[in-house]
């Protein structure tokens, strides 16, 4: 009979409103100290991108914003905040559809964010923040985030962690929302099984589970959307260190059949 295996996760509580400029390494270590928790090895630290993000600055006052022409012209079509369209058009590289639903009130812009990530709206965020003129932006580089805090934790504690980040994306062809990996550190963001062998003994050729996206998703499962829950520690897992990026799970364009 073979051994069970247990993966934990739970929730880092009273991790307080983050603001630009906290350092949120020393923030969530403390966290975790205070719930009695402690990071061991292999460990992997799940992080809503908001509170990377609102650390690092990355939020935009819509006071501040002089919507272009362009934004002006799609706010129209899509029934949004001009001003919010004009941060959506500087986060993307392209606008990939406008739509507007006839039964709700505001419609959708599809996007291929800076990054690389499809996603509505590039993922500007009007959720969980300081008021409603405020947006909150992706990490300009998500990996890079993930890797500062995965370097600082370890020298802090000396114990090896991984680090994920997370945001909310839909899903075509499927309704709701799930976490998915925006950045990585230590992580794989795939597992690759080809050439490996099922339980039958056919060999895999297509194998390749989505190993951050999957954490992220469970990650999702405590991460309250209402707020409160950016920070998940799962514990149990096995994996290898790896130097991996998060776009590493983006779709090349020439295996792209829809949007290319």
């Amino acid at each position: 009979m073979e051994d069970s295996r247990k993966v934990i996760i739970q929730d880092i509580p009273g991790i307080p409103e983050i603001r630009p400029g906290d350092l949120l390494a020393e923030i969530l270590i403390h966290a975790v100290e205070q719930s009695k928790q402690t990071f061991e090895g292999y460990d992997i630290l799940v992080l809503a991108h908001k509170i990377v993000s609102k650390a690092e600055g990355r939020i935009v006052d819509l006071r501040d914003v002089i919507p272009s022409p362009e934004a002006f012209q799609l706010a129209e079509q899509v029934n949004k905040d001009p001003r919010k369209v004009e941060v959506i058009l500087c986060e993307s590289q392209r606008i990939i559809r406008a739509e507007r639903h006839p039964h709700k009130p505001e419609g959708v812009l599809i996007c291929e964010h800076k990054l690389g990530f499809v996603s509505a709206n590039a993922a500007v965020d009007e959720s969980n923040v300081f008021s409603e003129e405020i947006v909150v932006l992706l990490p300009i580089d998500p990996d890079a985030s993930a890797r500062e805090l995965r370097d600082t934790i370890q020298k802090k504690i000396g114990v090896n962690v991984g680090v994920i980040i997370t945001d909310t994306f839909g899903r075509p062809w499927r309704l709701g929302l799930v976490n998915i990996a925006v950045g990585l550190a230590g992580v794989p963001a795939r597992i690759d099984l080809r050439g490996e062998r099922d339980l039958s003994g056919h060999m895999l050729r297509a194998t390749m589970p989505a190993f951050a996206d999957e954490i992220a998703a469970s990650a999702g499962l405590l991460m309250e959307k209402r707020g409160g829950k950016p920070a998940i520690l799962i514990k149990g897992l096995q994996w290898e260190i790896t130097n991996s990026s998060a776009k590493e799970l983006i779709r090349p364009k020439d295996e792209d059949l829809f949007l290319s």
